[in-house]
């Protein structure tokens, strides 16, 4: 098992992924752009704190993991465009955005356990 595959916050993002893309395969053909680049965040946001997992230094994991919880917050600004243009049911925006507050908590928490 890698280090990352550890990390509870990873195994977050992993199921807040499992949940996601299914629903955005769903709305893609009404709205190409705003799901691919959620997708890419989404995508961006677990691999940079998988990368900065296997980084030896603490200045080399904050940078990823900085990476990683803007990554999250680029997710937030797209949910809430399609949540705001009605793309996407409430009640699955409402759990998606809790989970995405949890994650960049968990995040946060990472970056400043590094100290310099």
């Amino acid at each position: 098992m890698f280090d990352f595959e550890k990390l509870e916050v990873y195994q977050n993002l992993r199921s807040l992924n499992s949940k996601l893309l299914p629903e955005l395969f769903k709305i893609q053909k009404k709205e190409v752009y705003l799901t691919d680049q959620l997708k890419r965040a989404n995508l961006s946001a677990m691999l940079n704190l998988s990368e900065g997992t296997g980084r030896m230094s603490a200045q080399d994991k904050k940078q990823f993991y900085i990476r990683a919880r803007a990554s999250v917050f680029e997710s937030v600004s797209i949910l809430q465009v399609l949540s705001d243009t009605d793309m996407i049911d409430e009640k699955l925006y409402r759990s998606l955005y809790d989970e995405y507050e949890q994650i960049s908590k968990m995040i946060l928490a990472m970056i400043r356990s590094l100290k310099q």
